[in-house]
This record gives C-alpha cells, sequence and structure tokens, in this order.
C-alpha cells in the first residue's frame, strides 16, 4: 500500500511573516492528517526558519531545486549537502517552469535527480506535456522521454524510493483543467513504463498529480487508483486549503 503524499511547493512567495503564520496553521489542523506524509517546499532563504517550526513534528521540507554540482564556482547555486545541512528530506527536480524558464533539459534534469539520490534526497521528479505537446497527441512520448533520461543515467534502481509528479504544463494556472480520467491515464502511463523496468520499482512508486489540485477537486483526483498524492502550487499557500488536501489524501 502506498503512503498518500502531499507537497506544497510554495514557489517565489511569501515573507517570514508569512512563512511562521502559514506553518502555525498547518500544524494546527494536522491532527486530522494522520496517513497522508506532507511535506512543504519554501524558496531558500525561508529553510532555516521551516527547519525551526517544524523540528519535531510530521511535517517533512525540502528544496524547489537543486545544483547538478556538488560545491564550486556556481553562483547562486544551492548544492545537495546545503539542503541536507538544513533537515531537507525531499527536493522537486525538473519542475515545469525549472524546464520552460530556466532551459532545463531532461539530460540536466536527469543528472539533477541522480545527484539528489545519491546525497540522500529524495527526489520528487517532475514530468509532463505542454498544451502543444498534448494537442500534437504526444503525451506520452514526451513522458517516456524524461523518465527515459534518468533510468539512462541512473538506472531503474535511482527511482527506487524516489517519487514522480505528473505537470500537465497546460492545466497549470490557465484555467484549463485536466479530468480526473485524463489524469489517471497518465499516471498509469508512467507506472506502465517503470513496470518495463521493474515491477516492484512500479508498484511502490508514489506519483503525484500536479496539475491545479485544489480542495474543489482534490477527492475526485485522489481516489483514483494510480494517483497517490498532489503536487500543491497555490493552494500550499494558505493553510485551509493546502489542509483540506492533506484530509482528502488521508
Amino acid at each position: 500500500m502506498r503512503q498518500p503524499l502531499v507537497a506544497g511547493n510554495w514557489k517565489l512567495n511569501g515573507s517570514l511573516a508569512s512563512t511562521k503564520e502559514l506553518l502555525a496553521g498547518i500544524k494546527s489542523g494536522l491532527a486530522e492528517v494522520v496517513n497522508a506524509e506532507v511535506v512543504v517546499c519554501p524558496p531558500y532563504v525561508f529553510i532555516p526558519e521551516v527547519q525551526a517550526q517544524l523540528a519535531g513534528s510530521s511535517i517533512a521540507w525540502g528544496g524547489q531545486n537543486l545544483s547538478a554540482e556538488a560545491g564550486g564556482a556556481f553562483t547562486g547555486e544551492i548544492s545537495a549537502s546545503m539542503l541536507l545541512d538544513f533537515g531537507c528530506k525531499y527536493v522537486l527536480v525538473g519542475h515545469s517552469e525549472r524546464r520552460m524558464l530556466y532551459g532545463e533539459d531532461n539530460a540536466l534534469v536527469a543528472k539533477k535527480f541522480v545527484v539528489a539520490k545519491k546525497s540522500g534526497l529524495i527526489p520528487i521528479l517532475c514530468v509532463g506535456e505542454t498544451l502543444e505537446e498534448r494537442q500534437q497527441g504526444i503525451t506520452e512520448d514526451v513522458v517516456a522521454a524524461q523518465l527515459a533520461a534518468v533510468i539512462d543515467q541512473g538506472g531503474i534502481a535511482a527511482l527506487d524510493g524516489a517519487v514522480i509528479a505528473y505537470e500537465p504544463v497546460w492545466a497549470i494556472g490557465t484555467g484549463m483543467t485536466a479530468s480526473p480520467e485524463q489524469a489517471q491515464t497518465v499516471h498509469a502511463y508512467i507506472r506502465s513504463q517503470l513496470a518495463q523496468h521493474d515491477g516492484a520499482v512500479a508498484s511502490g512508486m508514489r506519483i503525484l498529480y500536479g496539475g491545479s489540485m485544489k480542495p474543489e477537486n482534490a477527492v475526485e483526483l485522489l481516489t483514483q487508483s494510480d494517483i497517490d498524492g498532489g503536487l500543491i502550487g497555490g493552494a500550499a499557500l494558505k493553510a485551509e486549503g493546502f489542509l483540506s488536501i492533506c484530509k482528502a489524501a488521508n
């Protein structure tokens, strides 16, 4: 049985004051979340505050990105070891915004994934297609290539114990939504691709839905057989809404 996971990606949002308020709100309602694992991914500068507030709680935290390098002359980058120094358990890898806005290709994403996994972090590998790619009918080809890049670099064993998040890029912040059936179809396809290499890895893989999951659609999405949780964007910035999704994942 796969434990549901709900991860909040705060993106480029928040302040020290709002971080304290948000975490206090999430912690106050956590008693009702007994089965799902809860994770928050704040901007780097707030990780020390998150660590201080969440120490001893059941909530894990992680980075939104990491460098493929261990150290050196890479101004502005953050390494895996730095994230680990501040208690991070997870790290997002290959988020659609990193791919689209910052030009991270499949090879670089795969390298970051392998670095994260070898360091002891749990990477959350983000995969998914744009609107143009969906309209061209190549969703499966795009997702397969994103998965293959990681398997080629790290082997299927690198995915054991990791997490995958499916992001239909066309359904994020656009007003368009993927139906639960559309989301389930791609989640099942991802699992089938992994199963071609290792059935145990495939069956144990937690695959999150990252296409604008909200309190209003969480239950319907989370009841799909291959959707194991959510990677939450905007709804993760309000404690009440985020907790509603966590409770739905229960």
